[in-house]
Formats: structure tokens, C-alpha cells, sequence
């Protein structure tokens, strides 16, 4: 067996790296504010020529101290980079300012987990979300879904939303290449999938099994958009094993959901959909699996996800390597015969059968 250590970076480095970890939280807020005050913005638009302090500090009323320490901060994080007096934008500032993913994953960390990750211990020796508190008094975070204060409600969707909706179109063709009359949607939520299913093909009735506060606002949004009468909810906990999944679905349909739950979870609900199919019907399971991505950048970002689930979402859950699900899949009676990668951002589809 190799030496680890003479694989690793130099000493050198990785004190370099302990020290950004050790400072991470600290400019993590540096990055966030000198986006949302147009300091990074005013240095982006200054292009080849630079800009100073005190000009920055003129388009943003931000004062030339202010500009300046936050500024230095981003040179030292290489965001920008400091020469005679001024400011210029880097690759990695660029993303910053740019990229709608770092924009909905820098959000959803301010907004969503930010000041209950100060509870991540507690929740890993307690097996609960313990930063939950920070936002309310609920079991989990789904449960309080429907009543999380706007901001943070807004940013969990986009975070939510962003990674689906890249999805959905290579989906929608996928699932409707023999098109199902009847869908059951597990675990649904707001019933973006849902619209999106019955506005793609007019023959299918769509059923969202959710929690009370999610199928309320399915509705809304389903009569807003003027496509209620195929679109129908079904009240379930998806925690509780005595509450049977109905019956007479041509496709089950699980997206971004198991990552929800813990793997004794995920064997109940996959029981309780196996208990309910025929010969004929499919359940499709769609997740992002952290072994299954392309980029190290990917990866790395299911990882951290997962601490949300940890401290925030529900203390069990987890962002899974794929053999973790395709395990609870056999232990459920069930076979998959379809196995898709790289859909959208590094989403994997599994088509499922009775065995």
C-alpha cells in the first residue's frame, strides 16, 4: 500500500488550506457582502483599467475603509487582485458576480443554513436537525415548509428549483416516450413537476402525495395556472409506514425526495410504492448521487448538502453515494432496468420494476 502522505500537498500548502477552513465562515460573509453591496460589481465593470478604493467607495456609498478591508480580504481569497492602488476582477470573481448555480448555493447558505450550522455537532451526536431551531419549533424542515419566513422559503425553492428545472425537459421526454395516463407524484411539493407533466402531454392525471401545507400550495398554483382538473393531491406522511401508498398508478415518480430521508426511511417508502405497482407500472427515481458527477466541483457541493440535511433538514438524510440507493431499491423488491446519468447538472435517473 502506497504512503498516503507522500500523495498529499506540501506542508506548506496545507497549512494554507487549514487556514482558510479555519477562517472560511468569516469569508464566506466577506463574499456575500461585497456582492450584495456592488463593491464586486463596481471592480467588474472597471474591466482592463481598474478602479480604487475611492472610486468604488463613490458608486456604492460604502465608506473607502469598508471598500477597502473587504477588498483585501478578496485579494487574499482570489476574487480580485490588487495592484497601484486598485482593484481588478479574477475568474473566481467572476463566478461570484455571474453564475446563477454559486448565486442560488451562496443564498441558500446565507438564508437557509448559515446560523443554524453553529448546531452541526449537536445534531451529529443527536441525530436531529438541531440548527432547526434557528428558523422554528418543527420536526423537520419539511413540516415547516409552507410557514419558513419569506427570504429563506424564497432561497430553499431557488436552491431547489435551479438544480430540477436543468432536468426537467430531458425528463419530460424520457417519461412520456410511453406516456403514462396516470402519475403519482411522491413526495410533489409545490407541483412544479406535476404542471410541467399534464402542460407536456394532455392525456395524463397527475396525483402529488404530500403533507397538508405542500398540497395547499399545489393547488394554488395549479388553479393560478389554470390546469387543476389533472392535477389532484393526495395527503400522506411519508415518514408514517402505516399509511399505504394508493393504488392504480401507471408510474410512480420520486424526484430529489430520498435524499430526504435516512436509508431505513427510504426502504419503508420504496415498500410501500412496490406494495402498490403492478407488472406494469415504473417508479423513476431521479437524485444527484456525489460518486456519479463529473466535475470535483459537483461532487464537493453534494458533500456540503448533505451537512444541510444533517444540521438543518432533518438530522438522517443524506446526499448518497448511488450503491446506498441501489441497495434500499433491491431490499424493496424491485429491479431498476434504466440507469441514466449525467441529466441536467449531474442528476441520475433510475427506472424501477417489481423484481
Amino acid at each position: 500500500m502506497k504512503d498516503t502522505l507522500s500523495q498529499d500537498i506540501s506542508a506548506v500548502e496545507a497549512k494554507y488550506e487549514a487556514q482558510k477552513i479555519a477562517f472560511g465562515p468569516i469569508t464566506f460573509q466577506c463574499a456575500m457582502t461585497i456582492r450584495n453591496t456592488g463593491i464586486l460589481k463596481a471592480v467588474a465593470d472597471s474591466r482592463k483599467e481598474g478602479i480604487s478604493a475611492d472610486d468604488i467607495s463613490k458608486k456604492t456609498g460604502i465608506s473607502k475603509y469598508g471598500v477597502k478591508v473587504l477588498l483585501d480580504m478578496a485579494a487574499s481569497m482570489k476574487v480580485v487582485r490588487e495592484e497601484n492602488e486598485h482593484f481588478w476582477l479574477l475568474k473566481t470573481g467572476y463566478f461570484l458576480l455571474n453564475d446563477r448555480m454559486t448565486e442560488v448555493n451562496m443564498d441558500f447558505v446565507q438564508d437557509v443554513c448559515y446560523e443554524g450550522s453553529y448546531y452541526l455537532e449537536e445534531a451529529i451526536r443527536e441525530v436531529k436537525p438541531a440548527g432547526l431551531k434557528v428558523l422554528g419549533e418543527w420536526e423537520n424542515i419539511y413540516k415547516g415548509l409552507a410557514e419558513l419566513p419569506e427570504q429563506v422559503r424564497k432561497s430553499w425553492f431557488a436552491f431547489d428549483h435551479f438544480y430540477s428545472d436543468n432536468a426537467f425537459p430531458t425528463l419530460l421526454e424520457m417519461v412520456f416516450k410511453n406516456p403514462p395516463r396516470k402519475l403519482y407524484d411522491v413526495g410533489g411539493n409545490t407541483g412544479r413537476w406535476a404542471r410541467l407533466c399534464v402542460q407536456h402531454y394532455p392525456n395524463v392525471e397527475v396525483t402529488i402525495l404530500d403533507l397538508p401545507g405542500q398540497l395547499r400550495d399545489a393547488k394554488k398554483q395549479a388553479e393560478e395556472a389554470g390546469l387543476s382538473e389533472r392535477i389532484h393531491g393526495h395527503q400522506i406522511d411519508l415518514l408514517d409506514d402505516n399509511q399505504p401508498f394508493p393504488k392504480g398508478a401507471d408510474v410512480f415518480w420520486i424526484s430529489q425526495c430520498l435524499d430526504c430521508f435516512s436509508e431505513e426511511e427510504i426502504l419503508g417508502i420504496l415498500k410501500r410504492a412496490a406494495a402498490a405497482m403492478t407488472a406494469d407500472t415504473r417508479l423513476y427515481i431521479l437524485e444527484t448521487y456525489w460518486d456519479r458527477q463529473r466535475f470535483e466541483g459537483a461532487e464537493y457541493s453534494l458533500n456540503a448538502t448533505s451537512l444541510y440535511f444533517t444540521v438543518m433538514a432533518n438530522g438522517n438524510s443524506r446526499m448518497y453515494h448511488s450503491r446506498d440507493m441501489i441497495k434500499q431499491v433491491h431490499a424493496a423488491g424491485l429491479i431498476i432496468d434504466e440507469d441514466t446519468d449525467d441529466i441536467g447538472l449531474g442528476h441520475t435517473l433510475f427506472r424501477c420494476r417489481l423484481a
